[in-house]
C-alpha cells in the first residue's frame, strides 16, 4: 500500500467468519490507486454477500488467499485489503470493530477498542482527510 488507510476494520459478521473460516477479518480501507500487487497475479472471484449485490474477491490463483476485497458500496476505485496479508500486519490494528453482535462470544475485545453492534456512520467516526480521499477515489 502506498500509503495508510483511511481506516481499519475488523469485521465481525457471519458473512466475514464463513469467508474466512476465523471469528473475524481484518480490512484496511485503501483507494485501488494506491495499492500495488508486488509480485504474481490476481483471480477475481465474484461471491455472493448478505446485501445480495455480490463482492469482487481478488485472490491469488495459486492459493487462493483472498488479497482484498470490492464491495458494491465502495466500487472497484476502494478496496478492502486483507491486512493479514501484508509483509507487517501489526502495523495495522483495527480501528474498529464492526457488527459485533454477531462477533464470537469467546473472543474478548481489546479493552477500549471501538466497537459498534452493526456498522457506524463514517462522517462521525472517520477523518476529515479520509472521508476526502474516499470522495476523491469514487469522483
Amino acid at each position: 500500500m502506498a500509503s495508510a488507510p483511511m481506516i481499519v476494520h475488523a469485521c465481525h459478521c457471519s458473512w466475514c467468519q464463513r469467508e474466512s473460516g476465523g471469528p473475524f477479518v481484518v480490512n484496511a480501507v485503501i483507494e485501488a490507486a494506491r495499492v500495488t500487487l508486488v509480485q504474481g497475479e490476481i483471480h477475481m472471484v465474484v461471491t455472493p454477500s448478505a446485501s445480495g449485490r455480490n463482492q469482487k474477491i481478488a485472490r491469488c490463483p495459486q492459493c487462493q488467499v483472498a488479497l482484498w476485497s470490492h464491495y458494491p458500496t465502495a466500487g472497484e476505485r476502494i478496496c478492502f485489503v486483507r491486512v493479514g496479508t501484508l509483509e507487517a500486519p501489526a502495523r495495522l490494528p483495527p480501528d474498529v470493530h464492526v457488527f459485533t453482535s454477531t462477533r464470537q462470544t469467546w473472543l474478548p475485545l481489546p479493552e477500549g477498542a471501538f466497537a459498534v453492534p452493526e456498522f457506524y456512520d463514517p462522517a462521525q467516526v472517520w477523518s476529515a482527510e479520509a472521508r476526502a480521499r474516499w470522495a476523491a477515489a469514487r469522483a
